[in-house]
């Protein structure tokens, strides 16, 4: 049986995954009890980043010989438990990096805009025009912290805008020939020089202990007073609280959080009230109606295969 437990297109489950024993049921991931007992049948398994493939669930999952995972992070997944049973984990890398890219240039703009956010005062007469005088993007620097893939989309955009590009990224040595692209160069900084440099600054790693809470109040301090941040990668890659403490306190010129710490965020989100040019979306930067359409694609040809073959 092929379980899947969060929503992805229905039209690739029924042309992907067509002569076996599905099991759809995106209501699974907040049903934890439910979620056990089905598991125990699977033979496949396809998820988001909600649901946690880990400790008593994958232990229930004795049958299990495959994971398709619908995107690209895999820290909801216990990686090194599933290599120890053989377990196939199956990302749809690259299926959602334009999606990505486009969130990060979008959300840059209209934070350096500042214009976006008026509609109240309008409809309440008010003209707050003066207040309302943003910046250009053309000319700024744009400071990309990992330079995978989506990184790489996100710096073409950039650079078709009028930004200069500049990365940090240790696994990527300086001297790769990926740092000059068809439509120019990216230059490799280390991490205090980019913060420095960056009118925005966005992130593009996993969660790992190496990255967890990189952007402190301290790498805060180190950035220019009117840079925006923007976080589509990985909730704990960025201190919630501090980026919420620099924007009242006018040491951020702007913010924009798809990810958390803790997802939903309830209560939690009570740090960012009042804090201004503040955009919060819901883990929703790599999912649009086409990349949710590739994603699903790129999971069930995954699964499908590895089925087939096994």
């Amino acid at each position: 049986m092929i379980l899947i437990t969060e929503f992805m297109d229905e039209d690739a489950i029924r042309d992907g995954l067509a002569g076996f024993d599905v099991r759809y049921d995106p209501t699974l991931v907040d049903q934890p009890q439910a979620l056990l007992e089905a598991v125990r049948e699977a033979r496949a398994l396809i998820v988001r980043n909600r649901t946690q493939v880990r400790g008593d669930v994958l232990a229930a999952a004795t049958k299990l010989e495959v994971i398709g995972r619908l995107g690209v992070g895999l820290d909801n997944i216990d990686v090194e438990a599933c290599r120890a049973r053989n377990i196939k984990v199956y990302p749809a890398s690259g299926a959602n990096d334009v999606s990505v890219a486009e969130y990060v240039i979008a959300t840059a703009m209209v934070l350096l805009r500042g214009a976006y956010q008026a509609t109240p005062e309008l409809v309440a007469g008010q003209w707050p025009r003066n207040r309302l005088v943003g910046r250009e993007i053309s000319g700024k620097c744009l400071g990309l912290i990992g330079f995978g893939s989506i990184a790489r989309e996100t710096a073409q955009r950039a650079a078709a805008l009028g930004m200069t590009v500049v990365a940090f990224d240790p696994y990527v040595a300086a001297d790769a020939p990926v740092w000059t692209q068809p439509w120019g160069k990216v230059q490799s900084l280390d991490l205090a020089k980019l913060l420095a440099a960056a009118d925005v600054m966005s992130l593009h790693v996993p969660l790992t202990p190496e990255t967890r809470s990189m952007i402190d109040a301290k790498a805060i301090a180190g950035m220019k007073n009117d840079a925006v941040i923007i976080n589509a990668a990985r909730g704990g890659v960025v201190d919630e609280a501090a980026v919420a403490a620099a924007l009242k306190a006018g040491k951020l010129g702007g913010a924009a959080l798809d990810v958390f710490d803790k997802e939903p965020i309830g209560n939690s989100g009570a740090v960012f009230a009042d804090a201004p040019n503040l955009i919060l979306t819901p883990h929703i930067a790599g999912v649009t109606v086409e990349s949710n359409v590739r994603v699903s694609r790129v999971t069930v040809d995954n699964v499908a295969r590895h089925l087939k073959g096994a």
